[in-house]
C-alpha cells in the first residue's frame, strides 16, 4: 500500500511539474530531432549530399509544425502554473531565450521558403538560413536549461528582487556548464535525427550513411555527457548530488548507460528499429535524470514546486484544461504520425523481404 499512498500524496503542482517534463521529453524527442536533422543538412558532402537533403526534407516535412506544440504546452504551463518560476527564468535568461526565439523563427520559415525557391543559389541560401539555426538553437535551449541548473538565474532573480537592481545579462548562462549543456543537447538531438533517418529510406547507401553518423553522434554523446557529469560537481552541485548520491541516481545512470550501449549495437548490426526504439528511452532518461536529480527545485537553489507554484483553483483548472484537451490532441498526434510515418514500417518490410529473398538466392 505505500506506492498507494505515494501517488495520493503527489500534490497538483507536482502533477503539472510532471505534465511539463512529460511535453518536455515529447519535444526532445519529435521536435529535438527535427533539429538534428538541419544539422545533418548542413553537414551532408559527398555525391549523396543532396539525396541526404531530399530525406531529410521528406522525413521533417509532414510534422515538423506539430512538433512544436509540446514546447508551447510546456511554456504555457510554466507560465500558468508556476508564475514565479517563470518571471525569473524570462527576465535573467532573456538574452538567450530571445535568441532561440528568433532561431526558431528563421528556421521553419528558410525551410517553408526553400520549397518555393528553384533557384541553385536561392535553395542555397534557404538550405545555409534553415541548417545554421538548427545548429544554434538546440544549443541555446541547452544553455537555458543548464543555466537552471546551476541556480544563477534563481540567485539572480532573488538579489534583483531584494536591491532593486536589474539582472545581469550573460553572467547568468555564459559560462562553462551552461554551455556544455548545450553542446550536449546539441548532440542529443543530431543523434537522434540519425538514428530516426535510418528508417526514412530505402535506399542502401543513403542508411549506411546515416547509420555511420548515428553511430559517431552516440560515441560523441557519451564523450560530452562525462564532461556534463564532471561539471556539474563544481557548478551545478544539486544536480551532481541528486545523480551520484540519490538511491535512484545509480539505477538511473546504468539504466542510461544500458540503453546507450543497445543503442550503438543495434546500430551496428543494423536492427534500426530497435536503434530507434533504445534511442529514444536512453534520451527520456536523460531528462528524467536530471529532473529527479532537480526535485523538488523548479527552479534551484531557492525556488521549490510548491513554492513556485499558482493558486489551487488556478492549478484545478489547470488539470481539467490539460484533460480535455490531451482527449483531442493525443489522438490527433498519433493520427499524423500513423499518416505520414507510417511508411517507417511499410520500408522496413520491404527490407526484410528483400534481404530473404537475397539469403535464399
Amino acid at each position: 500500500m505505500s506506492w498507494l499512498s505515494s501517488v495520493q500524496a503527489v500534490s497538483p503542482a507536482e502533477v503539472l511539474a510532471i505534465v511539463m517534463l512529460l511535453g518536455l521529453v515529447a519535444y526532445a524527442l519529435l521536435g529535438g530531432a527535427d533539429y538534428g536533422a538541419g544539422v545533418w543538412d548542413l553537414l551532408a558532402r559527398g555525391p549523396r549530399a543532396e539525396a541526404q537533403r531530399e530525406v531529410i526534407a521528406h522525413a521533417i516535412g509532414p510534422v515538423w509544425e506539430a512538433n512544436h506544440v509540446w514546447l508551447i504546452i510546456v511554456v504555457t504551463l510554466l507560465f500558468s502554473a508556476f508564475p514565479l518560476a517563470f518571471s525569473a527564468i524570462m527576465t535573467t535568461l532573456h538574452v538567450p531565450l530571445s535568441l532561440m526565439l528568433i532561431g526558431v523563427v528563421l528556421r521553419g520559415s528558410a525551410f517553408t521558403f526553400r520549397s518555393y525557391d528553384n533557384t541553385e543559389v536561392g535553395k542555397h541560401r534557404w538550405n545555409r538560413l534553415f541548417s545554421i539555426p538548427s545548429v544554434v538553437t538546440p544549443v541555446l535551449l541547452g544553455i537555458v536549461v543548464g543555466a537552471i541548473a546551476t541556480g544563477e538565474p534563481g540567485r539572480a532573480a532573488a538579489d534583483a528582487l531584494e536591491s532593486g537592481r536589474a539582472v545581469p545579462l550573460f553572467a547568468t548562462w555564459l559560462r562553462p556548464f551552461p554551455i556544455v549543456v548545450g553542446v550536449f543537447t546539441l548532440n542529443i538531438f543530431a543523434f537522434l535525427a540519425a538514428v530516426y533517418l535510418t528508417l526514412e529510406t530505402d535506399d542502401r547507401g543513403l542508411r549506411e550513411d546515416f547509420r555511420r553518423r548515428a553511430l559517431a553522434a552516440a560515441v560523441a554523446l557519451g564523450a560530452v555527457a562525462w564532461v556534463v557529469y564532471l561539471l556539474a560537481r563544481a557548478e551545478a552541485p544539486i544536480v551532481f548530488r541528486g545523480l551520484d548520491a540519490s538511491p535512484w541516481g545509480t539505477p538511473v545512470r546504468m539504466a542510461t548507460g544500458g540503453f546507450a550501449v543497445a543503442t550503438i549495437a543495434a546500430l551496428w548490426s543494423r536492427h534500426y528499429h530497435v536503434a530507434r526504439v533504445s534511442a529514444m528511452v536512453q534520451v527520456a532518461l536523460i531528462l528524467w535524470g536530471c529532473a529527479l536529480a532537480e526535485y523538488p527545485y523548479i527552479l534551484p537553489p531557492n525556488l521549490t514546486i510548491a513554492e513556485a507554484a499558482s493558486p489551487p483553483i488556478v492549478q484545478k483548472v489547470l488539470l481539467v484544461a490539460l484533460s480535455a484537451g490531451s482527449v483531442v490532441l493525443l489522438p490527433s498526434i498519433l493520427y499524423m504520425f500513423r499518416v505520414f510515418k507510417g511508411h517507417t514500417f511499410y520500408l522496413a518490410r520491404v527490407r526484410a523481404s528483400r534481404e530473404a529473398e537475397e539469403r535464399g538466392g
